[in-house]
């Protein structure tokens, strides 16, 4: 696609690199079969092609208006169409830089502003552990609006106590502690088990996902840089791998180094630190053999049939497809993925399913649609964003994939 920024953009980093991505597109249109917005709204400005016309007008010089804010806005991210793409046309990163500079130029409604800000503030703040305590214990009198944000209290179990040879670190994440501990919990249990012991250093927070992708850049990239920090000292003593088992922090964190890239103190550290960064399901395949002498067949199909529901920020942005399905075969559990649109976004995205609730719950009763005709025995997923947003509108116990990995281990 042909461009010419205006002069506001010109010699521009920001401008530079927006231009580079929007000359990538062809227009051909492939993206729009394959984006969930598309698919509900039937509107050209609510798929790809549509966010990218109207974001090279704006870096062309046309003045945006709330119009192009909402159809940005609208966009998941879910970068389905990253996937889809033949040109290989990164709309992650464009739509991080034109959302950057429309909202500069457009202000948003009062209501807007303060939701979006409590949203950034709250959920990376320490308040945030004891308000959701204080919602669970009051959650059967909440209205259903808010009941689906908080779900049932968890027991986390036992952090394991046995020192390893092999370290690795792990983000606790700023909201799957307070949501579902047992996440963090099983994950340490489990590698404990394959000789990798977790340490999860307490000054690392937020990835920096949830203000970044507010649009509070600066907030999110001094989150970055809080992080590379409180595990560096980890890195030069030579850790193995920095593991997550969220995987919308993980493809943050991997792209921590292209986010940091232009900062001449953290560059280099933030390259380091996306190279270490490992989804948990990447160190399934070493750990296949020590839990395939551990789990015993019977425990494991005692879980019956089980279905799984890869979250975007895994198959798409990670582009890390069919691992967890093969690997979890291999130990013997039965996992299946729907036939069905298995690669489209189940509307949580982050924020989005309180910012663009209708959409979002659109897309997980169809998400949910498909996985319930496989009768399963319980939903599987990778991402705590995922797991609450579906959980919020299923019966059927919605969990992380190490969690159901950790139960057979016990029982065994």
């Amino acid at each position: 696609m042909q461009t010419q920024l205006a002069p506001e953009f010109q010699n521009t980093l920001l401008g530079q690199e927006a231009e580079a991505i929007l000359r990538q597109c062809v227009h051909c249109g492939f993206c729009t079969a394959t984006c969930p917005t598309y698919q509900i709204m039937g509107d050209e400005l609510d798929g790809p092609r549509g966010r990218i016309y109207l974001m090279k007008q704006v870096f062309e010089g046309a003045e945006p208006t709330r119009k192009t804010q909402l159809h940005l806005d609208r966009c998941l991210t879910c970068r389905n169409c990253e996937s889809t793409c033949p040109s290989g046309v990164q709309y992650g990163h464009l739509v991080d830089l034109g959302r950057k500079v429309v909202d500069a130029k457009v202000q948003r409604p009062f209501k807007e502003r303060a939701l979006r800000w409590a949203l950034k503030e709250g959920l990376t703040s320490s308040l945030f552990a004891p308000a959701m305590k204080l919602g669970q214990s009051v959650r059967s009198l909440l209205p259903s609006a808010l009941k689906a944000k908080v779900p049932a209290p968890q027991q986390a179990g036992a952090w394991p106590t046995a020192q390893q040879a092999r370290k690795v670190l792990m983000l606790a994440g700023c909201v799957q502690p307070a949501m579902k501990p047992n996440i963090n919990t099983a994950t340490a249990r489990v590698l404990s088990a394959c000789g990798i012991q977790v340490v999860v250093p307490p000054a690392a927070g937020c990835c920096g996902a949830v203000k970044f992708h507010l649009n509070d850049q600066v907030g999110g990239l001094d989150h970055m840089r809080n992080n590379i920090d409180a595990w560096w000292p980890w890195v030069e003593q030579g850790i193995e791998a920095i593991v997550m088992n969220a995987s919308g922090c993980g493809v943050t964190v991997k792209e921590y180094g292209h986010l940091l890239q232009h900062d001449a103190q953290y560059a280099a550290k933030a390259q380091k630190i996306s190279e270490l960064t490992r989804d948990l399901s990447e160190l399934l395949p070493m750990c296949l053999p020590e839990l395939q002498k551990q789990l015993k067949p019977e425990a494991v199909a005692a879980t019956g049939l089980l279905a799984y529901h890869p979250p975007c920020t895994l198959q798409h942005g990670q582009q890390l497809k069919g691992g967890v399905e093969a690997q979890l075969g291999q130990l013997g559990f039965q996992l299946r993925v729907t036939d069905i649109e298995s690669n489209l976004c189940c509307g949580s995205a982050g924020t989005y399913s309180v910012l663009q609730a209708e959409t979002a719950y659109n897309l997980r009763d169809r998400k949910l649609g498909h996985l319930n005709k496989l009768q399963p025995t319980a939903i599987l997923s990778a991402n705590i964003g995922c797991i609450t947003h579906l959980q919020s509108g299923s019966d059927v116990p919605v969990k992380h994939w190490i969690e159901m990995v950790d139960e057979a281990l016990s029982k065994g």
